[in-house]
């Protein structure tokens, strides 16, 4: 069975198929078949998560997977939220991005530096059956960039009982915390479902 990732992010697919390792199921970026996304202008992640895969359901015919995930922050009253990746702008960087982070957070101390990061997975099959699941992962926003793994704002997020930033943990590790993680494993049971037929 081939399912379609509603995302050209690599190091997403790669996450997802280790979560769907043991199963007879192809993943193929929409980027790959020259798709590209709708505008991400829902206003929950589960919006955006079900708008991206029934539009690449509806230019594939084959069932998709897709999430929205970002960063809520306490002391932001849950900013960047909705608009994670694009904080800093519509062709924002994750520079770009943890840059402003990291500015609106300026002065505020660590034990008000809470946070965490929120996925809605969602999959879509072609006969419009639809499935949602979430994850979350709590933590906190640390001053100082530190790991070269991850991407986004994870240089500057330590998980909740954890020393070392997102950046800094092995892929393993990550996805047995992450939000990401925990949505899609979620989902697994739907797609063993819809392989089965």
């Amino acid at each position: 069975m081939r399912l379609i990732l509603a995302s050209g992010n690599a190091k997403k697919r790669a996450e997802i198929l280790s979560i769907l390792e043991g199963l007879d199921v192809e993943v193929v970026a929409m980027t790959e078949l020259g798709l590209e996304g709708p505008e991400e202008d829902g206003q929950t992640f589960e919006a955006n998560a079900l708008k991206k895969a029934r539009a690449i359901v509806e230019a594939t015919g084959e069932p998709v997977l897709a999430d929205d995930s970002g960063l809520e922050v306490d002391a932001l009253a849950g900013a960047p939220g909705v608009r994670s990746a694009r904080y800093a702008g519509e062709d924002a960087t994750d520079a770009d991005n943890n840059a402003k982070l990291l500015a609106a957070l300026d002065g505020v101390p660590a034990e008000r530096r809470t946070a965490r990061f929120v996925c809605a997975a969602a999959l879509v099959t072609a006969a419009g059956d639809e499935y949602v699941a979430h994850g979350t992962m709590e933590g906190r926003i640390v001053e100082t960039a530190r790991g070269r793994g991850g991407f986004g704002y994870d240089p500057y997020f330590v998980a909740a009982g954890e020393q070392r930033t997102n950046a800094e943990l092995a892929p393993a590790d990550k996805e047995a915390i992450s939000h990401r993680g925990a949505a899609f494993r979620a989902l697994r049971p739907r797609v063993e479902e819809l392989r089965e037929g």
